[in-house]
């Protein structure tokens, strides 16, 4: 009898200890801890419903393979990937994924980079970063969607490989720059045999 109220004690203390670590976690650490979000249907991390889906292609490619995707850090000066990196050849263009003006192009860090504040997405306006990029463009230009903005630099250590790291914030909130992006330019469709026409007898 005095066993099984010691063990029942002990249960219970262990688990009001659990519930007050838990409670005590951060939402993000819960979130880690679970897991990451499932994927939406499009294959891809479910879009972040403060961006507007405006971009009417991606900045490299027609559909880039994406070699890591966003990792949002727990708190502004923790680890995590603030962005997300497309695989693509150095000396491919870079092209602006909306309409906006350019507010960097430089280096920084002695890698280039380009900023383009996208238009009418409200104040602080959304903020496209590329890097590394040899920019054509200068600050103040003003872009179309589509336009290019320089070349991918070769012998960035970022990835391990050739490729673009894109990111996007509004003021310093870093956003899944994959958000920008409609289901139908995240979407990877099967491919399709096409009917013959005029097929020989």
């Amino acid at each position: 009898m005095r066993a099984k109220r010691c063990v029942r004690t002990w249960l219970g203390l262990l688990l009001g200890m659990a519930v007050t670590v838990l409670g005590a976690l951060p939402p993000s650490a819960l979130a880690r801890a679970n897991g990451p979000a499932p994927p939406s249907a499009a294959g891809q991390p479910t879009p972040d419903a403060t961006v507007p889906p405006l971009a009417r292609l991606w900045p490299v490619g027609l559909r880039p393979s994406v070699l890591r995707g966003w990792d949002p850090p727990a708190t502004p000066y923790a680890r995590g990937h603030r962005g997300v990196d497309l695989v693509a050849a150095p000396g491919t263009p870079v092209r602006s994924v909306a309409a906006g003006r350019v507010s960097f192009a430089g280096r920084v860090a002695g890698r280039g980079a380009i900023a383009v504040e996208l238009t009418g997405t409200g104040a602080p306006p959304l903020r496209t970063t590329f890097t590394p990029v040899r920019a054509t463009v200068h600050q103040g230009d003003e872009v179309a969607a589509g336009e290019v903005l320089g070349t991918l630099e070769p012998g960035d250590a970022h990835c391990g490989t050739p490729c673009l790291h894109w990111g996007l914030r509004r003021d310093r909130t870093y956003l899944n720059p994959l958000s920008l992006l409609p289901p139908w330019l995240l979407r990877r469709d099967p491919s399709r045999l096409l009917p013959v026409t005029n097929a020989l007898p």
